[in-house]
């Protein structure tokens, strides 16, 4: 009863992503089994949350890397537990929160994964082939498969932002695109030349496909519906894997390039912010030690005490 009423809210009051509140629900379910293992799909929060001590959630997170979850998913299913509580407390369910006093495991930090920008740059200049073939067909799905991953790369949005664009969004004019964000934010990207004549280009081959169920999402898939998540990620591995042989190859590595390429490149850091879209600045400057270690290699390369 409460982890629906919990879900309804996040998802209509909140406005989270799709990804976000399945990622809350999977969560909870989890932890709501491993109080009540034989209630598990059937009805998950059996346990009234009032009875739901420190100690349960402790030994919880304590089985969890007991299982080789990482501290940075654990971290993940503490702030769903810490906000699924804090929304019973105001709706007076409880009357305190018991993730309060539970000290989530510390992250050590790694840089944001980037792909070189050179490379980048080639894979969609069309310098990179397959079998004396680029790599893009000129078919539907090759005009949309690159214009995923020019739209990713030169405007550093998220998935989820990605997915939830309308044809209305973009102003051709204005050069601009306008985004929905997390909490419901609305910020503005502007777009170079050369996104704006791919999605020209890509628009006039949606039109050719005459599509009869007309999705209301700007990127669709080969049938016309409404692009999904799944998509996007095989689209991403595919072509990064064509230039680069790191193992993480997701969405979220394009936003990483785009940033940094903009670092790098002297931009400001409060302009990058606003064009990602992030709450604070502490949530950017990851991408400055992007920068320092660029400036490293550097000056090993070209310092002759280096």
């Amino acid at each position: 009863m409460f982890l629906g009423d919990f879900i309804q809210y996040i998802r209509n009051e909140k406005r989270y992503s799709p990804h976000t509140v399945t990622a809350y629900e999977t969560d909870l379910q989890q932890f709501f089994h491993y109080l009540n293992p034989l209630a598990y799909g059937q009805a998950p929060d059996t346990t009234h949350p009032a009875e739901i001590t420190y100690h349960d959630i402790r030994n919880w997170m304590v089985q969890q890397m007991d299982n080789g979850i990482g501290p940075r998913s654990i971290n993940r299913k503490l702030a769903t537990l810490r906000k699924y509580f804090k929304f019973l407390l105001q709706r007076g369910e409880v009357t305190a929160n018991p993730t309060a006093k539970i000290i989530a495991p510390k992250i050590t930090k790694g840089l944001p994964v980037v792909v070189e920008a050179d490379k980048m740059t080639a894979l969609l200049d069309g310098r990179v082939s397959e079998g004396g073939v680029s790599v893009f067909t000129n078919d539907f799905a090759g005009v949309r498969d690159k214009l995923i991953i020019e739209m990713l790369f030169g405007t550093g949005m998220r998935l989820a932002e990605l997915l939830g664009l309308k044809d209305e969004d973009i102003d051709i004019r204005d050069k601009t695109i306008k985004v929905l964000g997390k909490r419901n934010k609305q910020r503005i990207i502007p777009l170079n030349n050369e996104l704006l004549a791919l999605i020209d280009q890509y628009r006039m081959a949606r039109k050719s496909e005459n599509f009869n169920n007309n999705s209301l999402t700007f990127i669709v898939t080969n049938k016309g519906t409404s692009a999904y998540p799944k998509l996007i990620y095989l689209t991403v591995q595919k072509y990064l894997s064509y230039i680069s042989t790191q193992d993480k190859k997701s969405p979220h590595v394009l936003r990483h390039t785009f940033a940094t390429s903009l670092l790098n490149k002297g931009a400001d850091l409060n302009a990058i912010k606003e064009l990602l879209g992030h709450a604070n600045l502490s949530a950017t400057q990851v991408y400055t030690h992007n920068s320092v270690e660029r400036l490293k290699s550097i000056y090993k390369q070209a310092h002759p005490k280096a």
